[in-house]
């Protein structure tokens, strides 16, 4: 597929056809990242979405692991400088 270059203010741009971000699930006002590869080809891969319920999942479970006992809470009392 052959795409055209246009001028946007002091960059230029490729406009992307209707069928390649259908695709690649992109939507306006999503994010890509560009690489440039030795060869000069560019490749565009949609960016990493934050998915806030898997890390809160994550996090709870690392929590969980790592409780604070209450001798630990009292050492660290003791040894506080303030």
């Amino acid at each position: 597929m052959k795409l055209q270059l246009a001028k946007w203010g002091n960059s230029l741009a490729v406009r992307l056809p209707k069928e390649c971000t259908r695709t690649a699930g992109l939507h306006e006002g999503d994010r890509v990242e560009a690489t440039i590869g030795q060869e000069g080809t560019i490749t565009l891969m949609p960016d990493k979405v934050f998915k806030k319920t898997a890390f809160l999942a994550r996090l709870a479970k690392l929590h969980a692991s790592m409780r604070m006992t209450k001798p630990v809470v009292e050492k660290m009392r003791r040894e506080a400088r303030y």
